[in-house]
């Protein structure tokens, strides 16, 4: 049985947000109107300009692109999606880049983990060596159009479970496992394995990880600080 080594996505290996970056081209070929980027738009300031809100700001991006992409045709926002993941494939932290192609030497079985949307977090993932790729799964109807429902919803958002499930469908096993997140979202799934790692994390995460004596790292700029 493989070991497993989960990743969450946005902010740990993508230096962005990948919903965000389809949100704003999908506002600039107005696929979408600017009203959409308005919904979340007092959330992302609010993070951009303190730090803090990141969980907040994602939640209400997601409400956001379920409610106006909702009648627009999966097909169109797909192939956005994909000259968005060409574009911006290099653009991910130099430590968890590292790790992934390490751990897939070593012959893990690497699960990435997100809340964007699973049409985009399953090209990125595939461009940077994932086996498998857990986002957001937004309803289309027999149109192929968006409905604006997320199916199972209680799971995605509960990255714990998602992880559960991807052992026990993928057969794999605890033995050895590694997870790296950056939010308290990421807490979890972090509790399941054998190492943690906490990585620029939030305020938050930081002292759950060293109540738990976790492994913190910090990449900024060029340099990386282990706490």
């Amino acid at each position: 049985m493989r070991p497993i080594a989960a990743f969450d996505i946005d902010g740990t290996v993508f230096r962005s947000f990948l919903l965000g970056e389809l949100m704003e081209e999908l506002v600039r070929r107005e696929v979408l109107p600017p009203e959409a980027l308005k919904a979340y738009r007092t959330q992302k300031e609010k993070f951009e300009r303190t730090g803090t809100g990141h969980d907040a700001y994602i939640d209400a991006t997601v409400k956001a692109f379920g409610k106006f992409a909702k009648g627009v045709p999966y097909g169109e926002v797909a192939d956005i999606a994909g000259e968005i993941i060409e574009a911006r494939k290099d653009y991910a932290f130099r430590y968890t880049r590292d790790l992934i192609k390490d751990l897939k030497s070593q012959g893990y079985y690497l699960l990435a983990v997100s809340r964007s949307p699973k049409f985009i977090v399953d090209g990125f993932g595939y461009e940077l060596g994932f086996d498998k790729s857990y986002g957001i799964f937004f309803e289309t109807g027999a149109s192929g159009r968006f409905t604006g429902d997320i199916v199972d919803e209680h799971i995605i958002f509960n990255k714990g479970l998602v992880l559960q499930r991807a052992m026990k469908k993928e057969k794999l096993s605890f033995t050895g496992s590694v997870a790296v997140g950056d939010t308290e979202s990421d807490i979890q799934m972090l509790e399941l394995v054998d190492t943690a790692i906490a990585f620029n994390p939030t305020k938050r995460l930081l002292k759950h990880a060293r109540q738990h004596g976790w492994k913190v790292v910090v990449e900024e700029k060029d340099a990386l600080y282990e706490l």
